[in-house]
């Protein structure tokens, strides 16, 4: 049994470390944007880029290992303490997590259809519809 919880472990970790997301936006967002700023807007505490449009967020599915390197490097929080943050602000009627894509490819294009969207993918994945992020 104990091999089996390390064997899962060590699978679990390589996983996300084998990801490497990065910060996406539309080619036409100008804004420039920080970790903070990055954190906050996933967070639901940014409404808004600098120059004053609207921002909308979008994750990748909690079980996407993009996902959970996002959450842990940038949110710096794992993805089940994020979900429990959101359960608690929807549970008080003070945020609305940000909607779930299945894969990198629906990011990218929901991205570059539209200059308020904001999301994260893997590096790999990156095309050249969308502007990085570099944090």
């Amino acid at each position: 049994m104990f091999k089996i919880i390390v064997l899962l472990n060590l699978l679990i970790f390589t996983n996300i470390a084998l990801a490497e997301p990065v910060v996406i936006v539309n080619t036409g967002n100008a804004n420039a944007i920080d970790a903070k700023v990055v954190k906050r807007i996933f967070l639901g505490k940014e409404k808004k880029f600098a120059d004053g449009s609207e921002t909308v967020p979008v994750n990748q599915a909690a079980s996407s290992a993009t996902r959970q390197a996002f959450d842990s490097e940038v949110l710096k929080r794992s993805t089940t303490q994020v979900a429990a943050y959101w359960s608690k602000l929807v549970f008080t009627g003070k945020g609305i997590p940000p909607k779930e894509l299945g894969s990198d490819a629906e990011v990218i294009d929901l991205v570059s259809a539209n200059p308020s969207v904001i999301g994260y993918v893997d590096r790999a994945s990156v095309t050249g519809a969308v502007k990085v992020i570099e944090l």
